[in-house]
């Protein structure tokens, strides 16, 4: 009877155990289940910080470190009539930048990464050619020359301070576009005469009031290095009209002995009408998305003194090339909506009937038109250029449209775009009797930057 009693004691023990274990597990379930309810009931946090070291109480002096990536996803040439449609992944760009200003009159800047890896050019283990590895983009320190004036700084190294174009100092962070301009007018030098758009040499820029300015003294890359080598690559073999010249006069000295070449200069000159822009990098905004008033109006240059050999005469020649633009990004009245337009004029010089990778002797117009709607965080555009090139037949015509949507403004957003360039055999494929066709596409690109 006592050992009934003690396991009735027991297992009512138990049972009372196990409702309060139960009831304390629902509870702590129904807790969790309104902290989860509470936090979808807040709005999620997407506001960014830049990624800044301060090295000073007041911040005066620190280190910034910028991380991007853009990846596309586009498909294969439909301009090519009965061609498979094929979908084709690659990573735009992978980079990562920092500056550090430890004084108000000195800046270092280092900025490395890589472009345009896609499955062609990727191997087995990153390590076995160009295509995986990451590369110096730019690499410069600056002085500011006089102490309280912002009128003259100058630096040197691997740098980003273009002449020509606004366009030709475009920021990859925040384009208006999905990208630069294609076929690439803005950066003409870009893997011609020096490495991805950079420069090696020295440059001066400078602010003065509304007013400002950049110029550079480089050096070329050598010519066996770039696109092409220099040959002229449009001719009657490929449905243009034959060159004499080629760009590699700095790798050929004159009849005399004497090296000839080495030297480009470029240059850019800005009127600010409205809200002045920074010049503190050389990098160009896309679009401020209605947060600045600008309106600018830029001249600019480019010389590069015998940098041409005639193949007939063995005489060197210059390359000049002169451009003018205007850019203009405003809010809408009180909605929050923004305009962004910009347009240019570019003559390009290299010589007769030349023509380099991106442009050739003549001359080409480009404009651009977007429209910002806050509410819907979303940009739509068009962008068109048309080159009249002396080594074309026709005119070479680009034309882009598409649609941005900022998930967090500049630092994530989505971006689908058609993209179409006509009459350019170097761009485009060929068809069943070997005429060249141009180029469309439907290109989609995921970006964020940190």
């Amino acid at each position: 009877m006592k050992k009934l009693i003690l396991i009735i004691i027991i297992v009512f023990g138990l049972a009372e155990y196990s409702i309060a274990f139960q009831n304390d597990t629902v509870k702590k379930e129904l807790q969790k289940e309104k902290a989860w309810d509470d936090i979808a009931q807040k709005e999620v946090d997407h506001s960014y910080r830049s990624l800044t070291v301060k090295l000073s109480d007041d911040g005066a002096k620190y280190v910034r470190f910028i991380l991007w990536h853009q990846q596309w996803l586009q498909t294969s040439n439909l301009a090519i009539d009965d061609a498979p449609l094929r979908l084709n992944t690659l990573v735009r760009r992978s980079r990562v930048l920092a500056f550090a200003q430890i004084s108000p009159r000195f800046l270092i800047l280092t900025h490395f990464g890589l472009n345009n890896l896609t499955t062609a050019n990727m191997n087995a283990l990153g390590n076995q050619g160009d295509g995986p590895q990451m590369f110096l983009h730019d690499a410069w320190t600056e002085f500011k020359v006089l102490d309280n004036s912002d009128a003259l700084y100058v630096g040197g190294g691997l740098h980003y301070w273009k002449g020509l174009t606004r366009l030709a100092n475009q920021s990859t962070l925040n384009f208006m576009t999905m990208d630069n301009t294609r076929p690439f007018v803005q950066w003409h030098s870009l893997g011609i005469t020096d490495q991805f758009a950079r420069h090696m040499g020295f440059y001066a820029k400078g602010q003065i009031g509304k007013f400002d300015y950049r110029v550079a003294a480089n050096n070329p890359m050598n010519p066996a290095n770039s696109l092409g080598a220099g040959a002229d690559l449009i001719n009657s073999a490929n449905g243009g009209i034959d060159s004499e010249l080629v760009y590699n006069g700095s790798n050929v000295p004159e009849a005399n002995g004497n090296p000839v070449g080495n030297t480009i200069l470029e240059g850019y000159f800005r009127y600010n009408f409205l809200d002045t822009e920074s010049t503190k990098l050389p990098y160009q905004v896309g679009t401020y998305m209605g947060a600045k008033k600008v309106l600018g109006i830029g001249l600019g240059f480019f010389a590069h003194p015998k940098g041409m050999l005639n193949t007939v005469t063995a005489e060197h020649s210059d390359v000049t090339h002169l451009a003018a633009d205007i850019f203009y990004d405003a809010p809408i009245g009180s909605s929050g909506n923004a305009i962004n337009a910009y347009a240019s004029i570019i003559n390009f010089n290299y010589g007769e009937n030349y023509m380099s990778r991106w442009a050739g002797t003549g001359t080409n117009i480009y404009g651009q038109l977007g429209y910002y709607i806050r509410k819907a965080k979303l940009m739509p555009y068009v962008a068109f250029q048309s080159g009249n090139y002396e080594a074309y037949n026709n005119n070479l015509n680009a034309f882009d449209a598409g649609v941005n949507y900022f998930v967090n403004g500049h630092n994530a957003k989505i971006t689908l775009e058609y993209h179409t360039i006509s009459n350019n055999p170097l761009e485009g494929g060929l068809d069943a009797n070997g005429n060249p066709n141009g180029v469309q596409q439907l290109r989609l690109q995921l970006h964020i930057f940190l």
